[in-house]
């Protein structure tokens, strides 16, 4: 069984597209804070690619610093960056996603003050989240 559970941040705004059949494809990723000491915060980066009326609903709602569960199988990606260097991508085939960030919540961009907030989320600036 291929199943994994996320609880994290957008890092940016979903990217919806349509495929030449007309389906609705959304991509976006999760920030996932790593636990590994409160003075060293770290998190993980996972895609995450939704279909059909999830991806509808995840382009509608979500944005980044929201906060989400993922549910689905993950795959390991390979790919050669502009430099020539192999890398890895973590990929996510969300089958359930779920809006954690309450609607009544201001503004869905994290805010810039402290590394780590009260419930122990990293918050990450945009020019050190990884390109894919």
């Amino acid at each position: 069984m291929n199943k994994l559970i996320l609880i994290g941040n957008l890092t940016r705004d979903p990217e919806k597209r349509q495929t030449q059949d007309g389906r609705s494809v959304c991509n976006f990723t999760l920030a996932v804070n790593n636990r590994t000491s409160r003075d060293h915060p770290e998190a993980d980066y996972f895609r995450v690619t939704t279909w059909d009326q999830t991806a509808d609903n995840c382009a509608k709602f979500l944005a980044k610093g929201r906060k989400a569960y993922v549910e689905g199988p993950v795959h390991l990606e390979q790919y050669t960056d502009r430099d020539g260097v192999i890398r890895y991508n973590l990929k996510v085939d969300a089958r359930a996603v779920e809006f954690l960030t309450p609607r009544s919540d201001a503004a869905p961009s994290a805010p810039s003050a402290p590394a780590v907030d009260e419930r122990g989320f990293v918050q990450v600036p945009d020019d050190e989240v990884p390109e894919f």
